[in-house]
């Protein structure tokens, strides 16, 4: 079952945190609730990368991405997703989801989303590599045309060293799955 009511609560809650920009934040309110949970009574792993989904959208809509999107026929597109999980997130604990675009080259874009305890202590951190899929030209669009169709004028940074090693490990899973 999909977070439904959570991503309707993003929703209409989007204007209140103001407009996204390239180096902003995300920060969502949750609590970990019985239909989060599996029989370890902690959230389950896949409603982790279902919650990153909710701040992956609400930087979506708070950019005017989503907008643009429709408008030009583009489709958002994953193209992969490595999680470390460090705590669990207990039943009935609250805990915030803080999503940001880290940085893009080329036709990639990293997403990173952490997941913090109540406490302030890190539970759990997903890494993503996306792009965004021209349908009509059947091609994938160049971050930067994105970024300036969206009216920033801002550049990449430099990816980090961690950011390196999940890519090379991304583009390491990738060749396997293709059966190189």
């Amino acid at each position: 079952m999909y977070v439904w009511a959570r991503f309707a609560r993003m929703a209409a809650t989007v204007k209140s945190r103001g407009p996204y920009k390239p180096g902003g934040t995300s920060r969502l309110a949750f609590r970990c609730l019985p239909t989060d949970i599996d029989f370890n009574i902690h959230l389950n792993n896949a409603r982790y990368l279902m919650l990153a989904d909710l701040g992956r959208m609400d930087i979506f809509l708070r950019s005017g991405l989503l907008k643009l999107m429709r408008e030009r026929k583009w489709a958002p597109m994953m193209g992969g997703v490595q999680s470390v999980f460090v705590r669990e997130i207990r039943l009935w604990r609250r805990f915030d989801v803080v999503s940001s675009i880290e940085t893009w080259d080329g036709t990639q874009v990293i997403g990173r989303h952490q997941f913090i305890l109540d406490n302030g202590e890190t539970a759990a951190l997903v890494m993503t590599t996306a792009g965004v899929y021209d349908v009509a030209n059947r091609r994938f669009v160049e971050i930067d045309e994105v970024i300036g169709a969206l009216g920033f004028e801002t550049k990449p940074r430099q990816p980090s060293e961690a950011e390196r090693i999940f890519m090379a490990s991304h583009a390491g899973l990738r060749a396997l799955a293709k059966g190189g």
